[in-house]
């Protein structure tokens, strides 16, 4: 990516930290940002002086934080704290997440609050920069002191140690990709340690990439309820303004706004419409579909907040004051990251049941209004879209699970030193799998309504819902005798998470909106 972002000036933005992590943008750290770096540094130097002791800077760690460790051996003490707290075991972490979690440790670096020194800074953007990421597992850390197990193995590729991958994806040993890319590894000296492994980078990244990703399925949602909406032959009267003012929540208003878009015009809703039709009223996964769409955006928003908040903080322990104090804090502590992660599996889980829920209806005869049974092509001897159901309710029963609270959890450690923890890098990890969950449910109820859709001709659908149909149908093919169901599942999915599917509802949408206007 083409792109550069400057690191220590101000406070990263969520979308700065996706294009590093997931996009590749180059760091340019600020040149202000490295002189106070070097500033706290020399206050650093000066109380590792110092006869009496100071924590982290001439002391042992945690439980062992009363212990004096003479000036001969805190390079040692450095070395020791990461090999021994770089811990973790399972499957390697996603590379998105380890260069989110670098990045945001290395914009703390920056702040100056830290204590280390401008090397150890210009040394995490050089490792970005070349694309090295560390290898990290997938479990080790409980968010409290922080995400410690996931930072100490990136501190430990910083130190030339442990495995990497480099660019390519090349599995390497940590001094051998260093040197490849011209990068001298650090020799950690007082303080530095504490400064590389006390935060919540971990659980941060992970929260940054899924709003980014939640954003899109949330509006994709919309999409896909359109869609089941004017293939049942619901009603869209249900969606009017005035109706959505009268509980006056922000993302319910957004939600029925899109639906009134992406309906607007539709022949087949215009089909039923009048005093002929009998129908009283849609059931709940139709008619509430912006009522719950817009709680899940609710509670986007708020995770938004504390996410940017957590962005504009410099976690660390002990941390270096704007007037020059060293104290210990509890800054470290994830919950307020843990929580709005287990908010948002909680949010997602509910929009996947009920886009299922629609899903299934369109299936069933009794209650499609006219579709064939399954959407299959020969009842009786097709299946139709049978089962692609049953791997959406499959998904549906696990985000349930996915969605009890981690946050809730606490084990102790550390000698009970660190008595209660807040599990948040475990609520980010099950939210991430959360997400990929809702993106196929999403995917299967787009697959069903555009079938259900072609099912309805004579009559044509709106123009954003006819965009998606159309969309689709360029890499699925329309009703037809049963075929091989698995790849188109995977297509969709894939149209649904590249963020193609909103996008071609929402590129009509505005298309229809200038030809109004003009």
């Amino acid at each position: 990516m083409d792109v550069s972002i400057t690191v220590g000036a101000a406070p990263l933005t969520p979308r700065e930290v996706v294009d590093v992590a997931r996009h590749g943008a180059r760091i340019v750290v600020d040149g202000d940002a490295l002189g106070r770096v070097e500033d706290t540094r020399t206050l650093i130097e000066g109380l590792a002086d110092d006869p009496q002791p100071h924590y982290g800077i001439s002391t042992g760690f945690g439980a062992l934080a009363t212990t004096f460790i003479a000036e001969d051996r805190r390079a040692q003490l450095q070395a020791s704290l990461i090999r021994s707290h770089a811990a973790g075991t399972g499957g390697e972490v996603e590379r998105e997440v380890v260069r989110a979690l670098m990045l945001l440790r290395l914009q703390t670096l920056a702040t100056g609050r830290t204590g280390v020194r401008p090397v150890v800074v210009e040394t995490y953007a050089a490792l970005l920069n070349a694309g090295i990421t560390p290898v990290v597992r997938e479990y080790g850390s409980l968010g409290c002191s922080g995400d410690l197990a996931p930072l100490s193995h990136v501190a430990l590729a910083v130190m030339g140690e442990g495995d990497v991958r480099d660019s390519g994806g090349r599995s390497m040993p940590a001094a051998d990709a260093l040197a490849a890319a011209g990068i001298t590894p650090v020799a950690l000296r007082e303080k530095e340690g504490l400064a590389l492994i006390n935060g919540t980078d971990g659980m941060l990244g992970m929260l940054l990439l899924a709003l980014h990703d939640l954003e899109t399925l949330l509006l994709t949602a919309d999409v896909s309820a359109a869609l089941s909406i004017e293939s049942q032959l619901g009603t869209d009267a249900v969606f009017a303004a005035d109706l959505m003012a009268l509980r006056p929540q922000l993302g319910q208003a957004e939600s029925a706004a899109n639906l009134r878009a992406f309906l607007a015009g539709s022949p087949i809703v215009a089909s039923h419409r009048g005093p002929a039709c009998t129908r009283v009223q849609d059931a709940y996964s139709l008619r509430c579909a912006p009522q719950v769409h817009g709680a899940a955006r609710d509670t986007l928003e708020h995770a938004t907040v504390v996410a940017e908040r957590e962005l504009a903080s410099a976690v660390d322990n002990p941390v270096v004051t704007v007037d020059g104090r060293v104290e210990s804090n509890g800054n470290f502590h994830g919950a307020p990251v843990a929580y709005v992660l287990d908010f948002l599996a909680i949010a997602v889980a509910d929009v996947a049941s009920m886009s299922e829920r629609r899903t299934d209806r369109a299936l069933d005869a009794a209650r499609s209004n006219g579709l064939p049974p399954f959407l299959a092509h020969e009842v009786g001897v097709d299946s139709g879209l049978m089962i692609a159901q049953y791997a959406a309710a499959g998904i549906v029963s696990e985000l349930k699970r996915l969605a009890v609270p981690a946050s809730v959890d606490s084990i102790p450690s550390s000698a009970m030193q660190e008595d209660h923890v807040s599990m948040g890098w475990a609520g980010a990890r099950k939210l991430r799998r959360a997400i990929d969950g809702l993106a196929r449910v999403l995917a299967i109820e787009v697959m069903t309504g555009c079938r259900a859709l072609d099912l309805r001709a004579p009559l044509v659908p709106a123009a954003a819902t006819g965009a998606v149909r159309a969309l689709v149908r360029t890499r699925v093919a329309g009703p037809g005798p049963d075929r091989f169901v698995s790849p188109e599942i995977e297509a969709v999915t894939d149209l649904v998470v590249s963020g193609a599917v909103a996008q071609a509802a929402v590129a009509e949408t505005a298309l229809a909106e200038t030809a109004l206007t003009t």
